[in-house]
């Protein structure tokens, strides 16, 4: 007979305890344990399943030489994007976990995903939603009329189980694993030992039938998957939705792959019809306007692997109340003032009583060191109410002594500003030595050591 008791949970890694404690002690985490009713089986269960792991039929040591590696194949979803961000395809019987804030998208692109897939049956499993609502969407996203994917709304496990047993798709998706549940527990859905056990039982359902499985994961107000840490940890892939709810540009980005690299992203934008993959994130964060503006500079960005050029935007002005504030949309506000304090000591602006607002285009979250000079340049342009000259890009990161170092990859933000046809690029002078002597035609390579030798390479 099975044995019912209660026990306690951590929230923040899955640790499990017999008593509340009001720290945890496997990740160090305060007030995170939960009581929940478990049921654990018996010890003779116990007992018979590790002899039936030790029979004749378990697996043996291999030598790692003797070890075949065969190639993963790739299995085309639709979303060039999304095949970019997995490493060129998803893999037969991979598991993989998305997240992100309520509202950015997760739903419709995992629908897209499901509707999409070329030749793949999918059995697209809602907890949410029921089916005529996910019809809505899919008329919304113009792929209605897709045959190879089923709906079924279902909360119970062991249901989900049985129809995707019996109609053996390529493909299952999750929305969401909080709202699973499996009768072995007593526990409500959404708890650590619910969201454990199911997603156990949906990693070994992957594993035996080579079947893809894409679970959506709520996340909690700091940003982290809500759930046990285990999850994370079992998962094959874990990717994160990011973007600002109030822009219309949302990124894909990789977390963990165990099939191949966490430093691609995919790029989308949110319109009417859906989530539409952006190619070419350069030219929609590129301003047009008529005539040179002051407070506006190019900054060679990369994110990951993927390099972009993007629009930095600086407005400096008298100050208008005691203290002078400091903005900075989708930048690190410590860091702008760092940077303001570097200009004002090593470049000689007086910045002290100014108003300084930062803002880049497209609402972009930035977390590149190598567009400190980008800022720069935005700053010392709207300061002088000069604008840039057309066609100057810059990328490098400022060190507290105003010196200029080299950015990450920047070989490929230089590819990058001479393919999008701009004419200068401003880098640090390090670079020199490890630069290749070719460089694309047509670019002139500016290179400076000091922040205070921006100046005549912006006007």
């Amino acid at each position: 007979m099975a044995k019912v008791k209660r026990a306690y949970f951590c929230s923040s890694c899955g640790n499990e305890q017999p008593k509340w404690m009001g720290r945890c002690p496997a990740c160090g985490e305060w007030n995170t344990f939960v009581e929940e009713v478990v049921v654990k089986e018996s010890a003779s269960g116990a007992r018979s399943l590790v002899k039936s792991a030790t029979g004749a039929g378990a697996a043996k040591p291999v030598p790692v030489r003797e070890i075949v590696r065969d190639e993963l194949a790739r299995l085309d979803l639709g979303i060039g994007e999304v095949n970019r961000v997995l490493g060129g395809g998803m893999v037969p019987g991979s598991f993989i976990l998305l997240g992100g804030e309520p509202g950015i998208g997760k739903s419709t692109l995992s629908l897209q995903i499901a509707l999409g897939s070329h030749g793949l049956r999918t059995l697209y499993v809602s907890g949410e939603e029921s089916p005529q609502q996910i019809k809505m969407r899919a008329e919304r996203v113009s792929r209605a009329g897709s045959e190879d994917c089923y709906v079924y709304a279902e909360t119970l496990l062991e249901n989900i189980i049985a129809q995707a047993e019996a109609l053996e798709p390529n493909l299952i998706v999750i929305d969401s694993i909080q709202t699973i549940y499996t009768e072995i527990l007593d526990s409500s859905p959404g708890s650590v030992s619910q969201i454990r056990e199911c997603a156990a039982t949906l990693l070994k359902y992957a594993k035996t039938h080579d079947t893809s499985i894409i679970i959506i994961g709520h996340i909690t107000k700091d940003g982290t998957i809500a759930g046990p840490k285990v999850l994370e940890h079992i998962v094959d892939v874990v990717l994160s939705f990011e973007g600002d709810d109030a822009g219309i540009y949302r990124i894909l980005r990789g977390v963990k792959n165990r099939f191949g690299a966490t430093f691609e992203i995919g790029v989308f934008e949110m319109r009417g019809e859906g989530l539409v993959e952006v190619a070419n994130p350069s030219e929609i964060l590129l301003g047009d306007y008529e005539e040179p503006l002051s407070g506006i500079a190019v900054g060679a960005a990369v994110d990951g692997i993927r390099p972009y050029l993007i629009e930095t935007q600086a407005l400096v002005s008298s100050m208008a109340y005691g203290t002078p504030q400091r903005s900075a949309t989708g930048f690190e506000a410590r860091r702008l003032n760092m940077l303001l304090a570097v200009l004002e000591k090593r470049a000689g602006l007086k910045l002290g009583a100014k108003d300084v607002f930062l803002n880049f285009a497209g609402g972009f979250r930035i977390a590149d060191t190598g567009l400190d000079l980008a800022v720069a340049g935005a700053v010392i342009s709207s300061y002088f109410d000069r604008a840039i000259a057309p066609g100057v890009a810059l990328a490098g990161e400022i060190g507290l002594s105003g010196e200029v170092r080299p950015a990450p990859r920047s070989e490929q933000r230089i590819a990058e500003a001479a393919r999008l046809g701009l004419k200068r690029i401003v880098v640090s002078g390090y670079l020199k030595k490890s630069l290749p002597k070719t460089l694309p035609a047509g670019l002139e390579v500016c290179y400076i050591n000091r922040v205070d030798e921006l100046g005549k390479y912006l006007f």
